[in-house]
């Protein structure tokens, strides 16, 4: 009987620091061996002439998440896993999202339920905070990150989400204390609400007025602020969805100085512009998301800081809402820019078209590839090495690419609940023809092989050392000396 459950035979094994021609053994849900000449499994595919990388990693989607527009991803657990395995994704990281009112820990507990009954391959959840009261930071927030959901999102903007100053602070002194990961929106809510107000005043509601009021420097100026408050506690930080060149330069520069600031962005941000808003009624809304596309000088500054490592992953921030009056358009045709859904659906579509805008084009190598969709996520998340990586010991998330493969994109061909596609008729190259998750064939000739609710939950382990506390400065030593302090009347 043979000693592995499953063999990959001729492989061009691609990981984040190197390739090599290789037999992958997979026992018990875990790579066995990489190694030449291996023997042929109970289950073997052969993978001549064919790249295999570790399984993608989606930092950062949307998944069975009531907006705070009180609008419902059309995506639930089972179709979004479904969509993001045909895609090449073997681990997704949605959100269990706290609106005003409600109990972190009570919406973590039915979202992880949500996900056992439904999820296809495995998922570990960010937290979203909207509330900084004592029992949010003081008891749920700790015990939740100690359980292993350690990275939690905040935001500068929405009405019904944002943080003050002061919030944010308390948010970041409870990450720097409790070894956690906060991610920000950075965007100035005011700039946006003061631009979008002489917009509609002047009668200007059409899609294109939403990327008018997201002004790049309403991004640039929060990212530098949140950079800053982070700092004033020592914490780590990562800004989401960069879309400027001056939010790169704000991260670029904390960097240099040695500071725990990390930087993601999104393939609608590297393909996409502003001017795909621009269409006759509310056909721009399909290209509406927060912060908006912008041009294309910022789309080049991006692939540069992504082949420069400033910015160290690429999610696909998917956020499906149907293109109706359900969903994304709730005024129908009398929908304003301020009004629309943000967000747009990509889950499935995130590798390949890193792979064919990205390697195939030369902007970043296929070594690159790997770190911006799974080594580098695992290791800021702390699932390294279980994830992110094709060697013995780790979870055998694997996916056999067939880099020649031609397709015009179609929503049809897609696995997603929504209704439509912002990259509709985008010729692509590249496609994941097998993806295995711990082992189990999850799609292969186009089909899915795997039950609904048969993905699991991976707990995480702290932020990766990059990105844990410095050696104390005085002012990390003036913060340390503040969190140790007794309330009055307390024993010391």
């Amino acid at each position: 009987m043979s000693e592995f459950d499953l063999t990959l035979r001729n492989a061009r094994v691609v990981n984040a620091d190197g390739e090599r021609d290789a037999d992958i053994g997979v026992a018990g849900g875990k790579i066995a061996a990489v190694a030449p000449g291996l023997p042929p499994g109970r289950t073997d595919i052969d993978a001549a002439g064919r790249y295999v990388m570790p399984g993608g990693i989606d930092a950062h989607c949307h998944i069975e998440q009531l907006s705070s527009m009180g609008v419902m991803c059309a995506d639930d657990w089972y179709t979004a896993t479904v969509s993001a395995a045909f895609g090449g994704t073997t681990t997704v990281m949605p959100f269990a999202a706290q609106h005003r009112g409600d109990s972190l820990r009570r919406v973590t507990e039915q979202y992880l339920a949500s996900a056992a009954q439904k999820a296809v391959i495995d998922y570990s959840p960010h937290l979203i905070l909207s509330e900084t009261d004592a029992v949010t930071l003081g008891e749920d927030l700790p015990a939740l990150v100690r359980q292993g959901l350690t990275s939690f999102k905040v935001y500068m903007t929405y009405d019904r989400l944002k943080l003050d100053d002061t919030q944010l602070l308390d948010v970041f002194a409870v990450a720097a204390r409790e070894g956690a990961l906060a991610m920000v929106h950075a965007e100035n809510h005011d700039v946006i609400a003061w631009i979008a107000r002489h917009l509609l005043d002047a009668g200007h509601t059409a899609p294109k007025f939403h990327a008018v009021s997201h002004a790049p420097a309403a991004e640039i100026e929060a990212a530098h602020r949140a950079i800053q408050l982070a700092s004033v506690c020592d914490a780590p930080v990562l800004i989401v969805h960069v879309s400027t060149p001056g939010a790169i330069a704000a991260i670029a520069s904390a960097q240099a100085l040695g500071a725990p600031v990390l930087g993601e962005t999104c393939p609608q941000y590297l393909l996409l512009t502003a001017g795909d808003l621009d269409l006759p009624g509310v056909e721009g809304a399909k290209y509406c998301c927060s912060p908006p596309p912008r041009d294309a000088d910022a789309q080049e500054a991006l692939w540069r800081a992504l082949a420069g490592g400033v910015l160290g992953i690429v999610s696909s921030d998917h956020a499906p809402y149907s293109f109706d009056a359900g969903g994304k358009i709730p005024q129908g045709e009398a929908t304003t820019f301020k009004q629309i859904a943000n967000g747009l659906p990509g889950i499935e579509l995130r590798l390949p078209l890193l792979w064919s805008e990205g390697v195939r084009k030369g902007r970043i190598t296929a070594q690159q590839f790997v770190a911006l969709t799974a080594a580098n996520p695992a290791k800021t998340y702390g699932m390294y090495p279980r994830k992110g990586v094709i060697q013995p010991g780790a979870d055998a998330d694997l996916v056999v690419w067939d880099t020649d493969r031609n397709a015009r994109v179609t929503h049809e061909q897609l696995h997603d609940a929504t209704n439509y596609t912002p990259y509709e008729g985008r010729e692509v190259t590249g496609w994941p023809a097998t993806v295995i998750n711990r082992g189990r064939i999850v799609v292969a000739n186009g089909e899915l092989k795997v039950l609904r609710g048969s993905g699991s939950l991976i707990p995480r382990d702290k932020p990766a050392p990059a990105l844990q506390r410095r050696e104390p400065g005085a002012q990390a030593s003036f913060m340390r000396s503040i969190f140790s302090l007794k309330p009055k009347g307390q024993p010391t």
